[in-house]
């Protein structure tokens, strides 16, 4: 299967690179870049790539390489431009940007799995384990009354919270079997965080990290904490490339990695 990459220089981009020509099945076609790195050996960035393989910036590129998947870690600008750009030439889209605008992703199910159009998986997180965690969660938010969200994340990260801190957010909420109680005044303005549908989430952004949540619940008398660290973006390349191999099968947009594990 020949696979491109948009957002290729990031580090989430470089990562999935790496991912697709370690994969004995894959073959890695072109690679996509705004600004950084353009026409520039992918090689300087990525030591097993091939010589001939340079950054575009171009998407056209991606269509010339024959790229039958896309991998797309960009902004949201870059995502909307590949949805209009790619899906109607049949080419598959497998989308982990974040911050997307709702009205995005309402082009994304609309114009997914139509005649001859290509299909789209997009998650806000390919790890595995932080997967199980949300679908833990939701579980969970059926019987306790009261839920916190704390997401943590490298300096760079350009949104906040979390498409992940967003999503599980909102399954807690809609697990819920009774409304949550009344929070505490803000002796300091926003000490208490953001809230999502009722439950609060708190953001954090420091060097060192890379992706962390943590889901506080707590009970009569008892407290249970669902915690997922990812220590290295390699964490994620297990869920992107199940994408890969499985978003020409999957008609439309499929929304989180849950429907590929069996989970939803």
């Amino acid at each position: 299967m020949r696979v491109g990459v948009l957002g290729a220089t990031g580090r989430m981009g470089q990562a999935t690179c790496k991912a697709v020509l370690d994969a004995p099945d894959l073959e890695l076609a072109a690679v996509v870049a705004r600004s950084s790195g353009v026409g520039r050996p992918l090689r300087d960035l990525v030591p097993a790539a091939p010589e001939e393989l340079l950054v575009s910036e171009s998407l056209s590129d991606l269509l010339a390489a024959e790229a039958e998947v896309v991998v797309d870690f960009s902004r949201p600008e870059a995502t909307a431009a590949a949805v209009e750009g790619l899906l109607p030439e049949g080419v598959h889209l497998v989308s982990g940007t974040t911050g997307l605008p709702a009205e995005l992703m309402d082009d994304l199910a609309a114009l997914a799995g139509k005649t001859d159009h290509g299909n789209v998986v997009w998650a806000p997180n390919f790890a595995l384990g932080a997967v199980l965690a949300m679908h833990f969660a939701a579980v969970a938010g059926r019987f306790y009354p009261a839920a916190e969200v704390i997401e943590l994340h490298h300096q760079g990260k350009a949104d906040a919270p979390s498409g992940t801190a967003l999503r599980t957010a909102r399954a807690i909420a809609a697990a819920r079997r009774r409304e949550p109680g009344g929070t505490t005044g803000e002796s300091v303005p926003g000490v208490r965080g953001g809230e999502v549908e009722g439950v609060r989430v708190h953001s954090v952004r420091l060097p060192g990290l890379v992706a962390h949540q943590e889901v506080i619940f707590g009970g009569q008398g008892e407290v249970l904490t669902l915690r997922h660290d990812s220590l290295d973006r390699s964490s994620f390349m297990p869920g992107v490339l199940l994408a890969v191999q499985a978003v020409a099968t999957r008609p439309g947009l499929t929304v989180g990695l849950e429907p590929l594990l069996g989970l939803s």
